[in-house]
């Protein structure tokens, strides 16, 4: 109901006991559950700030996998790759895709939304990535596509995950920009590409990276935002932390509430000088509104408000420097996009690249798409009884459509 997903959990079972605790630091909330009927229910109350409800979750074994499905080639070449961020003194790996044929061909960088993710778009785990991911790759499925359509693509691990070096949450939009340009350069050392036709296509906070990307000496040739944002990131935060407080159904009085104690602990994140001090002042702020909380857990949460990523974050003005944007640029978002609704986001980026005088920027909104560039689940393929989410063909149709407008030019 909260359209909320991929997110990090942590479960351990309670010693001496038939319990586990499942803590979900990030939402404040848990379970705390026993197993039951010989072990195929797990029978517990389910604790989140202004709700606690019983939950059960019961036991199914999972799809029994197809035993003879063929694997068929795909039509282009593919490629592990590793290549350096100089200026950051890291290592990155990515996955590089060729169309058949000698070249050259025009390419893009695909970037990444927000958190930490592997070449293929899966959310990463701290260690390895949990083979219960979401099947869902975002950036493998477009890369597939526009591979498909002529456009050679490099998709690269985040910082900190599998190959990749470095450390994801203390990595802002302006570090970022320099991966991205790192794979524009390496890029540029391949004769299978077309230097004239290289660009971006950024999803979420990558799009705003993109388009940092694009103000900087040796732009790309052109920009996708898919979804990007257009409001200061304390704005964006506030407004997502609303939604999903209204969507609790909380009383008038517990909404007004919580939506105080959030506004203060976004601005005591915000404007910090001394991290210690907010630290024991944020979980101070967290023991008050949830005083069962355990003390490892508010301690973790605490910590986890003042990495350098979500710091960032909070002070990023995405319309600071568009006007050195003068590539042309593509804004896709779909009327569906919760976490970024177009009308407020979209359409702030559009109006700022056009008042400073890029006359080549295109918008459009697909309805029924949502942030994660979705159809709605009635189009979903259908993949051993399940269905599975795929990216909208509307969207990856414009898509195709204007990079093949860029190329021609």
């Amino acid at each position: 109901m909260q359209k909320l997903s991929r997110v990090p959990a942590d479960l351990q079972a309670l010693p001496g006991t038939d319990s586990v605790r499942l803590e979900v630091p990030q939402l404040g909330s848990r379970l705390v559950a026993r197993l039951d009927s010989g072990g195929l229910l797990l029978r517990g109350t389910w604790t989140q700030p202004g709700l606690r409800a019983p939950l059960v979750l019961r036991r199914a074994p999972l799809p029994a996998a197809a035993t003879n499905v063929a694997t068929l080639s795909r039509p282009y070449r593919e490629e592990k790759v590793l290549f350096s961020n100089f200026a950051a003194r890291i290592k990155l790996a990515g996955t590089l895709t060729v169309p058949a044929g000698a070249g050259p061909f025009p390419a893009v960088v695909l970037l990444s939304d927000i958190g930490a993710q592997d070449r293929d778009g899966h959310p990463a785990e701290p260690a390895e990535k949990s083979a219960t991911a979401p099947p869902y790759p975002l950036l493998s499925l477009l890369a597939d596509y526009l591979t498909r359509h002529g456009v050679a693509v490099l998709r690269m691990a985040d910082r900190g995950v599998g190959q990749s070096e470095g450390n994801n949450a203390t990595a802002t939009p302006a570090q970022r920009v320099g991966d991205a340009q790192a794979a524009l350069n390496f890029l540029r050392t391949r004769p299978e590409v077309d230097l004239l036709h290289l660009g971006l296509v950024g999803h979420g906070e990558g799009a705003n990276v993109a388009l940092l990307a694009a103000a900087q000496p040796l732009p790309p040739a052109f920009v996708v935002s898919l979804a990007g944002y257009g409001l200061p990131g304390f704005e964006t935060l506030q407004a997502q932390q609303t939604a999903a407080l209204q969507a609790q159904k909380l009383t008038p009085a517990q909404l007004d509430v919580r939506l105080r104690r959030l506004t203060t602990l976004a601005e005591l994140v915000r404007y910090s000088t001394n991290l210690d001090q907010t630290q024991a002042m944020i979980a101070n702020l967290l023991r008050q509104d949830e005083p069962d909380l355990l003390p490892t857990t508010i301690q973790a949460r605490a910590a986890a408000q003042l990495t350098p990523w979500h710091r960032a974050f909070l002070a990023f003005n995405p319309l600071e420097k568009l006007e050195a944007v003068q590539v042309p640029v593509l804004l896709l978002s779909g009327l569906a996009d919760e976490q970024a609704p177009p009308a407020q986001h979209q359409a702030a980026l559009e109006k700022e690249l056009r008042d400073n005088g890029n006359r080549t920027v295109v918008g459009q909104r697909l309805a029924g798409v949502n942030h994660l560039l979705q159809p709605p689940t009635t189009q979903w393929v259908v993949l051993d009884g399940e269905p599975r989410p795929i990216v909208a063909p509307a969207l990856l149709e414009s898509l195709k459509t204007w990079l093949a407008a860029q190329t021609k030019k």
